[in-house]
């Protein structure tokens, strides 16, 4: 299951990197081999309480294994362990990181854009509302229902009124009440998120925009789960529509350690404004003064941050393009028809009640019942039972107000439903799903006959 072959290429990468400093003295780090190779044995041990993340019988949480190339040139840089604050710290990683995030701004269409690698989607997201106070001070930070639950958290830390606006049945943020908020309370900022991490569902940007033009607020999207699917070229026309509009939006975050094959943790903000930095302007008497050059402490909340995942990023962009059509885009359309599949087979099964039509590559569906403490009940067995066969899937307690649009046929004994939930992030689940619908099949006949 984990990849290993790879490793000779670091041991031949050292050699190079090593060159590089062969005019100073000798120097060598000190290590004990024996209790040093004990301790990894033990944590090895330790790490095997684990799911299988990176295999494809793992397909439940968004946990997606990063590429080889980002893994070996994490650790390869790790050799210098570089800090990309000040370019003293880290001037190659800090280049690598500026070119990369420069990609990913080309990627969403963006021709002038300021940003940064930072530790997650949650901080990258807290930068993009810190900066859109500032520029827009007075009025509501609104968003859907079903966006991340830290945007309210966010808006707490940064004193920032919060209000949530509810979804249509497909768990899109609901463009009509949106419009009647915007006609009776003042709104500074609406966060358009294209990719819940419940749903995978794609708020409809394109509306949004066009409602800024009579209302003037300022529009942040949230694309932490579902940015890199503006390159896959097989969603639904209402999907791709979102995607196109991205150009237009304010700022934009993307968590390449969800579907950018990046390690934990590589978030990514982007302002389309490069202008908005000077909100960042700080003092520091000991920090920036080997080079005139832009150091990205100076556009960042966050100081120390590592160099190595910028050198990850710049690596698999290197090896993978973010070009529609390419390598990387081909997987995420892989994933894509993956979800679809799977759905379609949950839809066409008497035993499973289907969700919505998966816009990206999250499918949610329950176990058909008299009621929904019932259907729950079943979706518990289920999960256990596929457990049991090394099929891991993921619980979701759907809302009365998607319940009841999904499936009304249920008795309203309780006010949810626990569903199960699929996120078919690797592009290897199209090749296996046939063996995870046997699994899921044969697990459901065994919960539903316990």
């Amino acid at each position: 299951m984990l990849e290993k072959n790879s490793l000779q290429y670091l041991d031949e990468a050292l050699v190079v990197l090593e060159r590089g400093f062969s005019d100073l003295p000798e120097f060598e780090t000190t290590v004990q081999p024996e209790r040093l190779g004990a301790v990894l044995q033990e944590v090895a041990q330790r790490l095997q309480d684990n799911f299988p993340y990176p295999h494809p019988l793992y397909a439940g949480q968004m946990l997606k294994p990063p590429h080889p190339v980002a893994r070996l040139a994490y650790m390869l840089a790790l050799y210098i362990n570089p800090n990309n604050h000040a370019l003293d710290g880290g001037r190659a990683s800090s280049a690598m990181e500026k070119e990369a995030v420069a990609n990913l701004a080309q990627m969403f269409g963006y021709t002038t854009h300021l940003g940064h690698v930072c530790a997650s989607g949650t901080i990258a997201n807290l930068e993009a509302l810190w900066v859109a106070r500032h520029v827009r001070a007075q009025g509501l930070v609104l968003a859907s229902e079903q966006s991340h639950y830290t945007h309210a958290r966010m808006c707490e830390v940064l004193q920032l009124p919060y209000q949530s606006v509810a979804v249509d049945p497909a768990g899109r943020m609901d463009i009509n009440v949106l419009e009647d908020v915007l006609k009776h309370e003042p709104v500074a900022t609406v966060v358009a998120t294209l990719g819940t991490t419940s749903l995978g569902a794609v708020d409809p940007l394109h509306e949004i925009l066009r409602l800024r033009e009579h209302y003037g607020f300022r529009v942040h999207v949230d694309a932490a789960y579902g940015g890199y699917f503006k390159l896959a070229a097989n969603l639904d026309v209402q999907t791709h529509a979102a995607f196109d509009a991205m150009s237009q939006a304010d700022s934009i975050v993307v968590d390449p350690h969800k579907h950018g094959l990046q390690p934990y943790g590589c978030g990514c903000v982007l302002l389309r404004d490069p202008s908005e930095g000077r909100l960042y302007k700080h003092e520091s008497p000991y920090t920036y003064f080997t080079s005139a050059e832009l150091h990205l402490g100076e556009i960042s909340l966050e100081c120390s941050r590592p160099g190595a995942a910028a050198v990850a990023l710049w690596a698999t962009q290197k090896l993978l393009p973010m070009e529609a059509g390419g390598e990387f885009a081909r997987g995420l359309e892989a994933s894509h028809r993956a979800a679809l599949a799977l759905h379609r087979h949950v839809a066409n099964h008497q035993q499973y009640l289907a969700g919505l039509k998966p816009e990206l590559d999250i499918v949610v569906w329950t176990l058909a019942a008299s009621g929904r403490v019932a259907a729950s009940r079943r979706a518990q067995a289920l999960f256990d039972a596929a457990a049991h066969r090394q099929l891991h899937l993921a619980l979701l307690r759907v809302s009365d107000h998607l319940a009841t649009a999904w499936w009304p046929e249920l008795a309203h004994d309780a006010d949810t439903v626990t569903a199960l939930r699929s996120c078919l992030m690797k592009p290897e689940h199209e090749e296996w799903l046939p063996r995870i619908i046997a699994l899921l099949d044969t697990a459901a006949r065994e919960s539903l006959s316990a």
